[in-house]
């Protein structure tokens, strides 16, 4: 698991639980699947698009740089 991956699946975690959000709320809000979310947050996807850590950051209310730096 690479530096980015490893940031984004913690970060992700943990500002979403800080919302007291599941992955299914969070999912919703942001308009992305929850399967996205689980990914993301197991690490198992290496490299999201764009557009949809966008949406997650939104409905999270922080920037893509936030979640990734």
């Amino acid at each position: 698991m690479n530096t980015f991956t490893r940031k984004l699946k913690m970060r992700l975690r943990r500002l979403r639980e800080a919302n007291g959000w599941t992955q299914v709320e969070l999912a919703k809000k942001a308009r992305v699947t929850q399967a996205l979310i689980s990914q993301l947050e197991a690490g198992k996807k290496a490299s999201p698009s764009v557009v949809p850590l966008l949406r997650i950051a939104r409905a999270l209310g922080v920037t893509v740089e936030a979640l990734v730096e």
